[in-house]
């Protein structure tokens, strides 16, 4: 029944202040359809209620929704040319970068930035704010804890210098979780910071409507310093970058342009 998720829609926004209507109805609903259906409720009317005396049940919904998909250097080539391109010229004269993984999920985007910015930086100089609307993921992620699998694309050198092994898990080292700061944010939601050099949020906004997007790279666009890089994922190009005052500084990669 449509009223039935409408329904549903409204109460999560009232108890959560997530806006489940801001991602794609279609794909939202049938995710959360099959978890509703394998959890043995009928209706969403009847799967709310029990949300709503349920914080594991709630937590698993939101795990759900977020879909914390990652891995450490995800798109390989994408990091070399963020190393190897826009870094450089970023860092250039300054002391340190202001640097925000958005939507960061279980950790393993922000500290594949911090493992890369400690090619120009001492690692006690390097801050990075990760966040993340899922609760859930930003606990795994200050555990640091991951499975052999996620490092597949990370460098060997890193591997060995950053993380201790234990069998197949492998243990993010206190010198590189000290450089992150995980916090809780809702990019529909939350204030955004401020005079940021580099905006990282990959592979997330392909959940999003179209005006959610927009609100989204706009506010990136005012979190940005003049001259800042917003980079996003493989499906996430922008179409009308000016709109937003950037320019294409590579393909995935977008400079605030300097007023």
């Amino acid at each position: 029944m449509v009223d039935d998720y409408i329904k549903f829609v409204e109460l999560i926004y009232d108890k959560s202040g997530i806006d489940l209507s801001q991602y794609k109805e279609k794909q939202m609903k049938r995710r959360l359809t099959s978890l509703r259906d394998k959890k043995g409720f009928s209706s969403f009317d009847t799967y709310f209620k029990a949300l709503d005396s349920d914080e594991t049940l709630l937590h698993e919904m939101l795990d759900r929704m977020t879909i914390n998909v990652s891995e450490f250097y995800r798109n390989y080539k994408r990091w070399e040319i963020l190393k190897d391109e826009i870094i450089p010229g970023l860092a250039e004269g300054k002391p340190s970068l202001k640097v925000w993984s958005a939507a960061c999920s279980t950790g393993e985007e922000p500290y594949t930035l911090a493992m890369l910015l400690s090619d120009f930086y001492d690692l006690n100089n390097v801050s990075i704010l990760a966040t993340d609307i899922d609760e859930n993921a930003i606990q795994r992620a200050k555990m640091g804890l991951y499975p052999e699998r996620s490092l597949k694309e990370a460098p060997q050198d890193k591997i060995n210098k950053f993380f201790t092994q234990n069998d197949k898990m492998f243990t993010v080292r206190d010198e590189l979780k000290q450089a992150v700061t995980f916090k809780k944010h809702n990019l529909l939601a939350d204030s955004y910071p401020k005079n940021v050099d580099l905006i990282v949020c990959r592979n997330v906004l392909i959940y999003f409507t179209e005006e959610a997007k927009s609100t989204i790279y706009s506010n990136f666009s005012k979190a940005l310093k003049p001259n800042g890089v917003l980079f996003v994922g493989s499906t996430e190009q922008l179409f009308n970058p000016s709109s937003y005052d950037f320019d294409v500084l590579s393909t995935f990669f977008y400079q605030k342009v300097n007023k």
